[in-house]
């Protein structure tokens, strides 16, 4: 088959072809033999039944002749040659000493009968062509008759019958083949475009997905096409936040190193003097260096956090106040205002150090952006079945639009020019706080502060 790719039925269509055949043609044949036991058997059996009552009807007959004769000299047997007459046999009927009474030649004779097969039948008596039946007189048996049928009448209707079992077995088979055909082709054909799709992404075409009638096919191959498309997609923003963080640490990278190598280059070629100020600044660059890299070693150590938590039922309200006090200085330097309100007794399972570090950053991110003169409030609080952290400062704010992006890797807003960081911090956060099954957001109208607010499970009641 030609066309759009996918269009033929490919290994896996032609093996469910294939196998669906080999069911059909199972199905139609074990029907067919069972249909045709079935039909001889049912027509032998009527035609012994109707048989043996022509035999009966006879010798009823001549039982009447024979009584009405007195014995077998006399007898008339002409009615019960009519009956046998009617049911198609030849008629012998013998005495009790199994004599013949009648010749069975002269009896198909005296009705007209013609062809030696029934006479030979006859005469052979009992068979599959013949059938005896008693002649019975007063509760006395004086002796049998004996009908002959020739060949027997089932054959034709059995012929009759097998022709059109036959023929339905073969259009069953050909509609069986036309319906597997297209099933497999409706389940194959989804499959090979999502494997050509497949290979097409893999080999660097990130635009690639799945067709949109395969999207929205119903059952498993829906779900399939959907799950690779979600997956392309997470693969495509990853390769993107991957080559921005590349981009991003490059450039953090860039501005200290180029002030070191501006700065010994001078004194290299003796362009300065190597003075305890010049000197200072070259090593404030290389401390600026160090916090970026060490900013990047603590987001991968964060990011791997799930690993390697030490969990245990711990105070949320102790351990935000002593992640205060370990952050006063820093708050207290840039001339900010803290208010704490964490009441005891707020216990959550997680490990004190990670959860220590996240709230930290949160502390360290205020002291950074706030002004001299803004209030920093932190409280502990509970809510349904979660702990919540709350570190509201009274800073400048974030931007609306820039919210949604403040736990992006080494994203800094537009504002942020002017402060030291690297943009990792928040980053950090987000990634200890979901490695504890929780969640941290970030409200801001941009003017009147920022609040981040940290929601933990709360610990199970132990018993």
């Amino acid at each position: 088959m030609t066309g759009e790719p996918g269009s033929g039925l490919g290994p896996l269509g032609r093996r469910l072809l294939a196998a669906f055949v080999v069911v059909a043609l199972s199905s139609v044949i074990v029907l067919t033999v069972a249909s045709l036991i079935g039909t001889a058997r049912g027509l032998t059996a009527g035609e012994d039944v109707a048989r043996q009552a022509a035999a009966v009807a006879t010798a009823n007959a001549a039982a009447e002749a024979y009584d009405r004769a007195g014995g077998w000299a006399d007898a008339d047997l002409t009615r019960a040659s009519d009956v046998a007459a009617a049911a198609g046999a030849s008629l012998v009927v013998r005495d009790a000493n199994d004599a013949n009474v009648n010749s069975g030649a002269e009896m198909m004779q005296g009705n007209g009968m013609q062809g030696n097969g029934m006479q030979g039948a006859g005469q052979q008596g009992a068979g599959r062509g013949g059938v005896v039946a008693p002649v019975i007189v007063d509760g006395v048996t004086v002796g049998s008759v004996r009908l002959g049928f020739g060949s027997p009448a089932t054959a034709t209707a059995q012929t009759i019958a097998w022709t059109w079992i036959l023929a339905a077995a073969v259009v069953a088979l050909i509609v069986a083949f036309v319906v597997a055909w297209f099933v497999s082709r409706r389940i194959s054909r989804p499959l090979v475009r999502l494997a050509t799709v497949a290979r097409s992404f893999a080999a660097g075409d990130r635009a690639a997905r799945a067709a949109p009638a395969d999207i929205a096919a119903p059952g498993e191959l829906g779900e399939l096409a959907r799950a690779f498309d979600a997956t392309a997609d997470d693969v495509a923003r990853s390769e993107q936040t991957r080559r921005r963080m590349a981009s991003d640490i490059a450039h953090e990278l860039r501005t200290p190193l180029a002030a070191l190598q501006a700065g010994l280059e001078e004194l290299r070629d003796g362009l300065v003097e190597p003075s305890p100020a010049r000197l200072a600044a070259l090593h404030e660059q290389s401390l600026r260096l160090g916090r970026v890299v060490g900013d990047l070693a603590e987001l991968s150590a964060a990011e791997t956090a799930g690993l390697s938590l030490e969990r245990q039922r711990l105070d949320l309200g102790a351990l935000v106040e002593d992640a205060v006090t370990a952050a006063r200085a820093s708050l207290d330097s840039a001339g900010l205002r803290v208010s704490v309100d964490v009441p005891s007794g707020v216990m959550v399972d997680g490990d004190p150090d990670r959860l220590h570090q996240a709230v930290g950053n949160l502390l360290v991110n205020a002291a950074r952006y706030c002004r001299a003169g803004d209030a920093v409030r932190v409280r502990v609080a509970t809510d349904v079945a979660s702990a919540v952290v709350t570190v509201a400062d009274t800073g400048p704010g974030i931007r609306p639009t820039d919210v949604p992006r403040v736990f992006d890797r080494l994203w800094r807003g537009a504002a942020d020019t002017d402060v030291a960081g690297s943009g990792i911090g928040l980053a950090v956060v987000r990634e200890l706080v979901a490695a504890h099954g929780g969640t941290v957001t970030a409200q801001s109208d941009g003017s009147t502060g920022t609040t981040f607010t940290i929601r933990l499970p709360l610990a199970l009641a132990r018993r």
